[in-house]
């Protein structure tokens, strides 16, 4: 689908309704395409858990993601 910015501004809800209809949309303005949106790969409403880097330190020895980066900002303070 083909969509100037006015168009944009004006009917947004059939510019997502195509998106959501797993179409392209090239917004245009004064004739020149500036940008696209297209839909997103996959509607995947799973849970957090199975993503395949959800807990990648717990096999590690060393601290916390969160004492990790306590320990790295540490030495941005002690050189005033």
């Amino acid at each position: 689908m083909k969509a100037s910015l006015l168009d944009l501004r004006r009917r947004p809800g059939r510019i997502l309704e195509a998106v959501e209809n797993r179409e392209t949309v090239t917004l245009s303005r004064r004739g020149k395409p500036v940008a696209r949106i297209t839909p997103l790969a996959d509607k995947d409403t799973g849970n957090i858990q199975s993503h395949e880097t959800f807990g990648m330190w717990k096999d590690r020895d060393e601290p916390n993601v969160h004492d990790q980066v306590r320990g790295m900002r540490k030495g941005r303070f002690h050189d005033l």
